[in-house]
């Protein structure tokens, strides 16, 4: 039995497994005593990244998103590949998803965008000095650039038009560093 904060796991058992997702099941004995099961998504470490001109604009991404079933407009987000290093991914996706390139980059943290069961961290990135080029999206990608001014951006945070967790937290921490 392993101990785990107040509770204790008997047996864990992985059921499921592709290369973005892992479903493990744990049995397990309760804070209160007791017994139940207890289900932990884990997915693959992402990045989440925001791009912005010398005039305070934002770069984002409108695509449907499968999961949500729905259309959603996101910063740049992707997941990082075993041993790349998370600033390596957001300068590879972001330039994948929007041809963009940037040589300012600035590091907003880690977010958790769930807890409860599911383990996914997320590093979320400033990118400043922009360039542009061709994209080269991946085949599951039919991404559309949405540009707009930071403020906007924050206000479709505030509205729920932008409902994405890593990108809430990336655009308004990016407005509030910008405040400095």
């Amino acid at each position: 039995m392993k101990q785990h904060g107040p509770w204790k796991i008997v047996e864990s058992n992985q059921v499921y497994q592709d290369p973005w997702v892992t479903l493990r099941r744990d049995e397990v004995i309760r804070p209160d005593g007791d017994a139940g099961s207890y289900v932990v998504v884990n997915l693959k470490p992402g990045v989440c990244v925001l791009a912005m001109d010398e005039e305070q604009n934002v770069y984002l991404t409108r695509e449907f998103h499968y999961g949500v079933g729905r259309v959603t407009i996101e910063c740049v987000s992707g997941g990082i590949e075993t041993g790349e290093d998370p600033q390596l991914c957001a300068q590879r996706e972001l330039e994948e998803e929007l041809g963009i390139r940037a040589t300012n980059w600035i590091d907003l943290g880690t977010t958790d965008p769930f807890t409860a069961n599911v383990i996914s961290p997320t590093r979320m990135f400033l990118a400043r000095g922009l360039s542009f080029v061709d994209t080269n999206p991946e085949g599951t990608e039919l991404i559309e650039s949405v540009k707009c001014s930071l403020s906007h951006a924050v206000q479709m945070v505030m509205n729920s038009e932008i409902t994405h967790s890593p990108s809430c937290l990336t655009i308004l921490k990016a407005a509030h560093s910008n405040r400095k």
